[in-house]
């Protein structure tokens, strides 16, 4: 399946069923014990997010592209630090949701530009590029490209998470094959972390931090990365 596909795949979901089991996810009602998992597991990759960039003291003086922003759960509370967020999703409904948040969150007047783009359309130069959640649902080779576009727009720093590939995960993603809930309509891709180190060395990054986010039904390895001084 190329990129053109999976794009098309990933758009339609989280247009459709896909965003309503998602913004439950990522809400606070009431969800299953599967649901209840993955939420826990997708907070600890933002928490982990949040706090290196708080850590750094710096936020207040950053612009922040947020590639993949979903209902906003990490654009939003960097814009309570003080950042300038230009966040994007692929899904007008996951924007629109987003943007009723930080409504709700910030008020009528805050820091977070919020548009419905797909990465590769992304344009413009950010201090710091963060996709979070995204590269699962593309093959490395269409990820490679994402990444390396991604890298263009980064001026200092780029953060990826990801499923990572091991043989571990790869015997439980075979296992989970066997038994497809009906809302699985998006495929889920692992990616080796050399792969990805790799492809973020050739694009002049280099690696800063790591961080794993490992619950019983969620799994992320985090990179941070930031531009080599000589480029």
């Amino acid at each position: 399946m190329n990129t053109i596909d999976d794009k098309a795949i990933v758009k339609d979901y989280f247009n459709a069923t896909g965003f309503d089991r998602w913004r439950r996810i990522y809400g606070n009602g009431e969800v299953n014990k599967v649901q209840a998992d993955i939420r826990r597991g997708h907070q600890q990759t933002i928490d982990t997010v949040v706090e290196w960039l708080k850590n750094d003291d710096n936020l207040a003086n950053l612009s922040i592209c947020d590639a993949g922003c979903g209902v906003g759960s990490l654009s939003i509370p960097l814009a309570q630090a003080g950042a300038t967020l230009y966040s994007s999703d692929i899904s007008q409904k996951m924007v629109e949701e987003a943007t009723q948040k930080a409504k709700e969150t910030l008020g009528d007047k805050h820091n977070i530009s919020f548009m419905v783009q797909d990465l590769e359309g992304l344009t413009g130069k950010y201090h710091t590029v963060i996709c979070l959640d995204v590269l699962i649902h593309y093959p490395t080779e269409d990820a490679a490209k994402m990444i390396s576009h991604l890298a263009s727009l980064a001026e200092s720093r780029l953060i990826l998470s990801f499923a990572p590939k091991t043989l571990c995960l790869t015997v439980l993603k075979k296992i989970g094959e066997f038994f497809p809930g009906p809302s699985k309509t998006t495929r889920a891709y692992m990616h080796r972390e050399k792969d990805i180190i790799e492809i973020l060395e050739n694009n002049g990054f280099k690696i800063e931090r790591k961080a794993m986010t490992s619950t019983r039904f969620y799994y992320s390895r985090i990179l941070e990365a930031t531009r080599n001084s000589e480029q």
